[in-house]
């Protein structure tokens, strides 16, 4: 093998080929550096007196199936100017690793088409390699993503296991990416977020969210110039779990078990959207009948489709004219779910109705928690909290795709 060979096929430049060693299914090849290359690892300086050497093995990228290592005896020299005696710098591997530079690129590559353990067994590594690969080039480029040029982001939480365990993210609306994931749920979390982007001097125009209180005091205390919009989707969602909960309740208090048995059956055919509802599975037959046994709660479905409304008018105005209309005809109807639902959109309308000014939600937020979740099958669960957050902060530029 010819020494350009070293340079072009992996990257080693300086460094002499002596001799190939082909054993137990991988290949050795035994390079050495060349004597005038070799320079002070301190001041760089090439005046230089050899003392000895140290023999280490490393890995780089497999040729084919095979497993590929390089022998190297690295130099230690002593400087002449610093009177300090050490191993000299390799140009193809990081101090204290055991692989070269080239197989990690190759690795992280790999890792982004398969799982970690699919990569780790391909390579003939261990999982905690590639995974060690893969938090260290996550950390230097996504540890602390720059905030100057926030404008308008989103923040909400996501759920990442079982017992009620959260992270709550915030998103960059404008390039998709993720920029801060803090520990747990509601004001605190975001502590460390409203720190850092107090020090970058970033000047919000606008923040998504839901009602949540917290997030509500925490916006008005760190974003005070900023248009607070109270995502619409939310507020939609807000309405669906009232909604379902009202159908339990005129189910128990149902005459008969025909009528029971309808509203049984309904849950699902009132939180879709009518133009969802399947032909074929006489879905909407199904729900007719059901709103036509239970006037309460055919006006509440009604009321439901109505409040989509708020959000397709040509301008606020109308739309708030739209939202006081809703508001108007829950207090008539008697219904008491109605009635707390229109104070609740009465007390927060502003954010509502400041969609107009930004349009705006935490929309792209369930699109990223998506990847997360694909992401957690991939990986089949993580265990290192840090690992979990670096890997979301690079969801932005990762497609991920199950396959097999």
């Amino acid at each position: 093998m010819s020494t350009s060979l070293l340079y072009h096929a992996f990257g080693l430049r300086g460094y002499q080929y002596r001799a190939s060693l082909y054993e137990e299914g991988h290949v050795t090849f035994t390079i050495e550096k060349r004597p005038h290359t070799c320079r002070c690892p301190v001041c760089k300086s090439s005046e230089v007196i050899f003392h000895g050497h140290e023999q280490r093995r490393f890995r780089t990228i497999p040729i084919g199936n095979k497993p590929v290592f390089l022998d190297l005896a690295i130099p230690r020299v002593e400087c002449r100017h610093c009177q300090i005696t050490r191993q000299v710098r390799l140009g193809f591997a990081d101090e204290r690793r055991s692989f070269t530079r080239s197989f990690e690129r190759y690795a992280l590559e790999l890792s982004r088409h398969t799982t970690i353990q699919d990569a780790a067994r391909h390579l003939d590594v261990g999982w905690d390699t590639i995974k060690d690969i893969q938090k260290r080039y996550l950390s230097k480029k996504y540890k602390k993503p720059k905030l100057r040029k926030l404008r308008e982001i989103a923040i909400d939480e996501i759920a990442v296991g079982k017992g009620h365990r959260y992270l709550t993210v915030v998103l960059n609306l404008e390039t998709g990416a993720v920029v801060f994931v803090g520990d747990g749920k509601g004001a605190d979390a975001l502590v460390p977020f409203w720190k850092r982007l107090k020090a970058s001097r970033a000047r919000i125009q606008a923040v998504a969210t839901d009602m949540s209180p917290a997030y509500i005091q925490a916006v008005r205390e760190n974003l005070k110039n900023a248009v607070h919009v109270f995502d619409h989707f939310h507020v939609v969602k807000l309405f669906n779990e009232k909604l379902s909960a009202f159908r339990r309740e005129q189910q128990r208090e149902a005459e008969g078990s025909q009528a029971k048995k309808v509203l049984k059956g309904t849950r699902w055919l009132l939180l879709k959207n009518p133009e969802n509802l399947d032909p074929k599975r006489n879905e909407r037959e199904r729900l007719d009948e059901a709103l036509k046994l239970n006037q309460p709660l055919a006006t509440a479905y009604y009321m439901k489709e109505d409040l989509r409304q708020i959000w397709d008018q040509p301008n606020r105005r109308t739309a708030r004219k739209v939202l006081n209309d809703w508001c108007r005809r829950a207090r008539a109807s008697g219904i008491a779910m109605l009635e707390q639902f229109a104070e609740t959109l009465e007390k927060h309308a502003d954010g509502i109705l400041n969609y107009y000014k930004y349009p705006i939600s935490t929309g792209p937020l369930e699109g990223t928690n998506n990847k997360i979740q694909t992401m957690k099958r991939m990986a089949y669960g993580f265990r290192d909290i840090e690992f979990y957050k670096l890997k979301i902060y690079g969801l932005h530029e990762t497609k991920y795709a199950l396959v097999g």
